[in-house]
C-alpha cells in the first residue's frame, strides 16, 4: 500500500472504530493484538460503538449526530466523569511546628480495566483507580507529602510539574519504584497555576498513554499578592470569594486502544461524549473557571473551542492577569495546561457546546455541552 494509501486506511480505521465498522466487517470494534500483547476490548453482549445518528444532542447534532450508543459503567470503573469535575482531593492537613500547612496524599499505582467507551475497555495503568488521577490541590506555600506506593506490575513514578529538588524528580534513580515498593515525595507548593504529575518511567509515551497522570493546581496565597489579592481570594479554595465560582477540572486525554501509536478514542476526563449525553449544568449569573490540562499522547497539538462565547486564558495559571483576554479558542502542546474564565450571565439559557478544532478529536468522542440555567433548583 502505498504511503497516502496507508495513510487514509488509518484515518478510516479511527473513524470506524466508533462507526462499529470493524464489528460489521466480522470482526470486534477493536481490530487484532499489538506487539504488546495487550488490546482493548469490546465487551461481551455490549452494543458496538455507532456513529450513525442513534442518539442525538438534546437540541443539537454532534457534529453530524457522531455519537457513541449506550451508556459506561461509571460503577463499574470506579469514578463518574460528572463527578471528575469538582472532585478535589486536598490531602490530610496538619500543622507543621514552624506553623505551616502540610497536606499529606496517599497514591497507589495499579493496573485497571477501564471502560472508555460503551463496551470498550481499555488495559489502563492508573492512580488510586481512576483517569485521570486524582485531582490534588493546595495553596502556595504548603508543604506537601505524597505517599506513593506501586501495587502496578510496572516501574512507576509521580512526577510534579511544580518546583522541587532533584532528588524529588520522580525519575529513574529519583523517586521511580518497582512493583510492591513505596516512596514519599515531599516539596513546597510552588508556583500557584494550574500544573500536572504523570508517570515517567521509560518508555514515557507508553505510561503516559496508559493513563498515569492527573491534574496538580497550587492556589495563590492571597497575602503574598497584595497588588491582586481579589484575584488570587477568589481562585482560594474554601474562601467565599472562591464560592462564587463555578470551577471544573477537565483533562483532555485519549486512548491508543489497539497499541498501534494512533489514538482511535478522545475525551475529556477519559469517557468519549460523557458531556455530550449528560450536559455540564452551569447557573448564568455565576462565572466559571476551568483548570484545562492536555495530556493527548501521540497528538502534538490539542485545542478548547466555546461556542457562542469568549473566555479569558491564564498559561500555565502562574499569572493573576490574563495571557489572553477575550478569545474562543485556544491551544495546547502535549502537557500544556491553562486556566479559563467565562460566564453565560448576557446569554439565554440552553445548551452550549465547547470541542477541540480538530474536527476528528471531536467525531472520535471529545465534544460536550453546557447546559446554561436560571438556577440549580
Amino acid at each position: 500500500m502505498t504511503g497516502a494509501g496507508s495513510l487514509l486506511q488509518k484515518r478510516l480505521d479511527r473513524r470506524l472504530l466508533l462507526a462499529g465498522g470493524l464489528a460489521a466487517a466480522g470482526g470486534t470494534a477493536i481490530a487484532a493484538s499489538s506487539v504488546h500483547g495487550e488490546t482493548a476490548h469490546q465487551g461481551h453482549g455490549a452494543a458496538p460503538a455507532a456513529a450513525g445518528g442513534s442518539e442525538p444532542l438534546p437540541g443539537h447534532g454532534a457534529h453530524g449526530a457522531m455519537i457513541t450508543v449506550g451508556e459506561v459503567d461509571d460503577q463499574r470503573n470506579g469514578f463518574d466523569p460528572a463527578k471528575l469535575l469538582s472532585d478535589w482531593d486536598t490531602g490530610s492537613v496538619s500543622t507543621l511546628p514552624d506553623g505551616r500547612t502540610l497536606r499529606t496524599f496517599e497514591i497507589v499505582a495499579e493496573d485497571k480495566e477501564v471502560e472508555i467507551a460503551p463496551g470498550i475497555f481499555f488495559p489502563a495503568w492508573t492512580y488510586n483507580g481512576r483517569i485521570p488521577g486524582p485531582s490534588l490541590r493546595a495553596t502556595e506555600g504548603d508543604r506537601l507529602r505524597i505517599v506513593f506506593r506501586n501495587d502496578g506490575s510496572h516501574p512507576h513514578s509521580m512526577h510534579f510539574h511544580g518546583i522541587h529538588s532533584a532528588r524529588m524528580d520522580g525519575v529513574p534513580g529519583a523517586g521511580l519504584i518497582g512493583p510492591g515498593e513505596e516512596f514519599v515525595y515531599e516539596f513546597d507548593a510552588k508556583p500557584f497555576g494550574c500544573h500536572l504529575y504523570h508517570c515517567h518511567a521509560l518508555p514515557l509515551k507508553r505510561h503516559l498513554h496508559k493513563g498515569m497522570y492527573g491534574a496538580f493546581v497550587v492556589d495563590p496565597d492571597p497575602a503574598r499578592h497584595p497588588e491582586h489579592e481579589a484575584v488570587a481570594r477568589s481562585r482560594l479554595l474554601g474562601s467565599p470569594e472562591n464560592a462564587g465560582w463555578q470551577e471544573f477540572v477537565m483533562v483532555m486525554n485519549a486512548f491508543d486502544t489497539n497499541f498501534d501509536g494512533e489514538n482511535e478514542v478522545y475525551a475529556v476526563n477519559t469517557v468519549a461524549h460523557a458531556y455530550a449525553k449528560k450536559p455540564i449544568r452551569i447557573v448564568k449569573d455565576k462565572p466559571v473557571r476551568i483548570y484545562l490540562v492536555n495530556v493527548v499522547e501521540f497528538d502534538p497539538i490539542n485545542s478548547f473551542h466555546l461556542h457562542a462565547n469568549f473566555f479569558d486564558y491564564f498559561n500555565q495559571g502562574t499569572t493573576l492577569t490574563p495571557t489572553l483576554k477575550t478569545v474562543d479558542l485556544i491551544t495546547q502542546c502535549q502537557a500544556e495546561r491553562g486556566i479559563l474564565e467565562f460566564t453565560f450571565k448576557e446569554h439565554e439559557p440552553g445548551l452550549y457546546m465547547f470541542h477541540p478544532h480538530q474536527s476528528e478529536f471531536t467525531e472520535l468522542g471529545w465534544v460536550g455541552m453546557f447546559d446554561v440555567v436560571e438556577d440549580l433548583a
